[in-house]
């Protein structure tokens, strides 16, 4: 299986990106910390230049403790900090203003001694369903932004004020034309960033398993209670046998087990989990 998915509006969204990053001053980059380097758009460098960046570990609490850490290391550096956050509890952002504060505080003390008050003017990026909108929507406390727990729901950019002195950005979540790497592909594809209607949901949730038993064996079998020595497609049976998803017949219903699946790791339900470590990609 080759996981491909490019929409139209997406090329539409980087080349107005291009247009806005002019009267940017600082970047926040929303990654999902259950695969963080997968959510790092290659598209997105050529048009963020060397602007400031606050890259964010958006989902956190469902991701592995220690890997968060790992990966806040990671993306942290001269000219960029990184945060860990779960942008759906309340009240959870003032650490990111607080960190774009600090990476602008030069420029705003340059003005503040001429008597200027500058209004600060952030872009959020990401790629599909990390949960831009939702982010600014809690840094505003209302609901201006869009949102929706499926990928595509942002289509156009969307400035939103926040006091006096500081603007936001909302841009679509976007992804790439071409994945050379289809284990990147398919980590997107289990966070739910590419479409499930795209892809075989069955299929996709044989390698899913295959890394599960891997990474978090004992989250697999303790949620399941699944034999793990047995192949991914034999699990996924005995997954479906143990909830009872059977078709007429008395046959097993795969793709409503291969769906089961994937709602429950999107929610949590398995476990922390992180599907890749900095490591992977030094």
């Amino acid at each position: 299986m080759i996981i491909q998915w490019f929409p139209g509006h997406m090329t539409k969204a980087i080349r107005t990106m291009e247009k806005d990053i002019k009267v940017v001053d600082v970047v926040v980059y929303v990654l999902d910390a259950r695969a963080p380097f997968s959510c790092v758009n290659p598209k997105f460098q050529e048009v963020v230049g060397n602007k400031p960046i606050v890259y964010v570990l958006n989902k956190s609490d469902l991701a592995d403790e220690k890997k968060n850490k790992s990966w806040q290391n990671y993306f942290s550096g001269e000219n960029s900090v990184c945060i860990m956050l779960n942008s759906t509890q309340t009240n959870s952002t003032k650490v990111l203003l607080d960190k774009i504060d600090m990476l602008l505080s030069k420029k705003n003390e340059k003005y503040d001694k001429k008597g200027v008050k500058m209004v600060n003017r952030a872009m959020v990026i990401g790629v599909p369903n990390s949960g831009k909108s939702t982010l600014i929507n809690n840094v505003c406390g209302k609901y201006k932004a869009t949102t929706g727990n499926k990928p595509g729901v942002t289509k156009g950019t969307q400035w939103v004020r926040i006091g006096g002195t500081f603007e936001l950005l909302d841009t679509p979540g976007t992804l790439w034309p071409s994945f050379e790497n289809q284990e990147i592909a398919k980590n997107l594809a289990y966070i739910g960033s590419i479409k499930d209607e795209i892809v075989d949901q069955t299929e996709l949730s044989l390698d899913f398993i295959e890394k599960l038993k891997k990474l978090y064996p004992e989250l697999l079998k303790t949620r399941y209670n699944v034999n793990l020595d047995a192949e991914p497609v034999q699990i996924l049976e005995e997954l479906c046998l143990n909830r009872k998803f059977l078709i007429r017949g008395g046959d097993v219903d795969y793709e409503r087990g291969a769906k089961a699946l994937f709602d429950d790791f999107r929610k949590g339900r398995i476990g922390k989990i992180t599907l890749e470590k900095p490591d992977d990609y030094r």
